[in-house]
């Protein structure tokens, strides 16, 4: 049978949970139904099993005409559902007709998002592990894309199992004022925040902005305090940060706006995170609309301890006491790691009740570091820990992801301790990679589009605005434009980590501490960059690997780093770390050309093998240590200059 889209409304598109699982290291998202929820009890109405692709309706307006008898369900938002003009109830099996219609109303009440799961699923192709939709990457669901008028959607064969009704008890509640349980950490007071700004974080009701979707919810509110003037290497603000990944679910302040990681949001980024949803409690980020009011709840309160409004009765008989589901949180037996764990110089965060963040040394750019941070991902690697999942270098961090179900946080903490004391020492690592040339379109027409819509609907008086690299100029104490362009040109850039702003996206850093650029990133983000744009935030370089959000300071647009071509390879992405960026420049007819030849297959990159040796580049920092200590004093002075101007403009 198939189901014919009459009217997609306005974001409709094909999930599964749980999503596409392992590339959070190269900038791949799960994806998947934002209220995993009302998504999976759905799906149990309709007599699937929890992971049968269904459909996702943000705000509503989805019109529909089965071809065939089938047996549907309805969940989530009441979006005022009506079968050839009859009211169709949530939570309960329907069976329709062939040449009946049904039609979606809008959202008007409490809720965003409404789910309609068909007995069988939705049939189509798994690309990278799964059927769940990323517009954005444009791949997966239904040729990548939400529905559009006139698609035929299948199902993906013969219903599983038996229909049933689902009892009020379990389905969710959906309100305006909302109280959502997240962990601390991994970023806090006296580090980052003062007192006061995590006492604001969890006594202010914080509303719901206008611009949230599945990247991100924001949030307005008040803004923090900060325990630091700025982010140092990382950038001018004090949110910014060392590149770290991030999970589904962490509040990130960019700037000074709080943003909510969403199942389509990005890996890695440097922006501090004072904590993490729940994991049993993400499913009400999927459901929070403009104007709602959100309170911040620390798990560890009594508010918290009740039974979680996501884990259902028969899904808790299914568990074993301590170890089921619900995970670190509420599960006596899998306690959550500690909040910070201290070894050495070595740092163990929490990032919610599914991952731990291990920091090396103190907060700088360190080559050393990032190669400790590689020597602990190879032992885990070797080690088969168990539970353990992704693991996702940043700077000076290992992100490692966990199912608290089958290893307690604690017990972790533990064992990535052991296995980071016996490494040995860095100084004799020789790490294969490769100089990959890059063409570079300076200040390309589709980067200066970027500034110019961040201009007109978010901060028209931005001080990097309107020219991004005259910015970069100014705040490196560099004399003319130009040598913010010789200096790109000149460097070889290593590539640190994947997944910067998604898709196989590079966060790297110029070799030669005289070509490393500093400067801020955008506050607040960037709504739309283009893809391939080119960018520098904090000190570090990064090539966006799609059209998307951002914040990095433009200077123009090279090839994809991600080729969608490669896609059915299973490795669409170019990098790895530890290769060596180097661009050449290209006008911007030229790299249109270039661009349209590599995704058919007639331009093949010009790459040459090399190898890292720290030894090697500490040598020549050493050798050139009077001109490196010169332009880093110079960079500073005009850094701090900056950072007086815009407290004398804020005052």
């Amino acid at each position: 049978m198939s189901i014919e889209v009459v009217k997609p409304g306005p974001m409709t598109t094909v999930q599964e949970w749980p999503g596409r699982l392992g590339l959070w290291p190269v900038g791949v998202p799960p994806s998947g139904p934002m209220d995993d929820r009302s998504f999976r009890l759905a799906n149990r109405a309709a007599g699937n099993p929890r992971g049968a692709a269904a459909l996702e309706v943000t705000v509503g307006g989805l019109h529909v005409r089965f071809d065939a008898p089938a047996t549907i369900a309805l969940g989530g938002a009441d979006v005022g559902a009506r079968l050839d003009g009859v009211d169709v109830a949530l939570w309960e099996p329907l069976a329709v007709a062939a040449g009946q219609e049904l039609k979606l109303g809008w959202a008007k009440g409490t809720g965003l998002r409404a789910y309609l799961a068909l007995a069988g699923g939705i049939g189509c192709a798994a690309v990278l592990g799964s059927r769940a939709t990323f517009p954005l990457g444009r791949f997966g669901g239904h040729e990548g894309r939400a529905l559009q008028r006139g698609d035929r959607l299948v199902a993906a064969g013969p219903p599983a199992g038996a229909p049933m009704v689902i009892e009020p008890a379990e389905r969710p509640a959906l309100v305006h004022e909302w109280k959502l349980a997240v962990l601390t950490g991994p970023h806090g007071a006296p580090e980052f925040f003062t007192p006061e700004d995590l006492g604001t974080l969890f006594s202010h009701a914080w509303e719901v902005g206008a611009q949230s979707d599945r990247t991100g919810v924001r949030l307005a509110g008040p803004a923090p305090r900060w325990a630091r003037p700025d982010g140092g290497d990382a950038g001018l603000h004090p949110s910014n940060l060392h590149d770290n990944a991030y999970v589904v679910g962490s509040l990130i302040l960019t700037g000074d706006t709080p943003v909510f990681v969403g199942p389509d949001g990005p890996s890695l980024g440097g922006f501090v995170s004072p904590c993490v949803v729940a994991r049993e409690e993400r499913w009400k980020l999927g459901q929070l609309r403009a104007g709602d009011r959100v309170r911040l709840v620390p798990a560890g309160d009594a508010a918290t301890r009740e039974r979680p409004a996501s884990r259902t009765p028969t899904e808790a008989r299914q568990e074993t006491p301590g170890s089921g589901r619900i995970g670190a949180l509420w599960a006596p037996k899998c306690a959550p790691a500690p909040a910070v764990t201290v070894d050495d110089d070595v740092l163990v965060r929490r990032c919610g009740d599914g991952a731990l963040l291990v920091e090396f040394g103190p907060c700088t750019l360190d080559l050393r570091l990032r190669l400790r941070a590689h020597g602990l991902q190879q032992r885990v690697e070797e080690a088969g820990l168990a539970g353990v999942r992704d693991l996702t270098p940043g700077i000076r961090s290992l992100q490692v992801q966990f199912d608290p179900t089958q290893v307690a946080g604690a017990d972790l903490v533990a064992a990535l301790l052991e296995l980071q004391r016996g490494l040995e020492s860095v100084d004799d690592l020789a790490i294969p990679g490769r100089v990959v040339h890059l063409p570079l379109s300076w200040d390309d027409p589709a980067a200066r589009e970027a500034v110019e819509r961040y201009m007109r609907s978010v901060r028209p008086d931005a001080p990097w605005c309107p020219d991004n690299i005259e910015f970069i100029r100014r705040i490196n104490g560099l004399n003319e434009v130009d040598e913010v362009r010789r200096i790109v040109f000149d460097a070889s850039y290593l590539v640190m980590g994947l997944g910067d702003v998604y898709l196989g996206a590079p966060v790297a850093v110029a070799l030669d501490p005289r070509h490393r650029l500093v400067t801020t990133k955008y506050d607040p983000a960037r709504m739309w960059t283009p893809e391939n744009a080119v960018g520098i935030g904090g000190a570090y370089l990064c090539v966006y690997g799609m059209e998307g959000p951002g914040g990095y300071q433009l200077v123009g647009r090279t090839l994809q780093v991600w080729n969608p071509s490669e896609i059915a390879s299973g490795t669409p992405w170019l990098l790895r770390p530890f290769d060596q960026l180097r661009f050449h420049p290209v006008s911007t007819e030229e790299l249109d050309r270039l661009r349209a030849g590599l995704l058919a297959g007639e331009v093949e990159l010009h790459t040459e093998p090399t190898t890292f040796r720290l030894g090697e580049q500490e040598a020549f920092a050493h050798e050139h240590r009077e001109s490196i200590a010169a332009f880093r004093a110079g960079r500073q002075a005009a850094f701090a200059a900056e950072r007086s101007a815009w407290q004398a403009l804020a005052t």
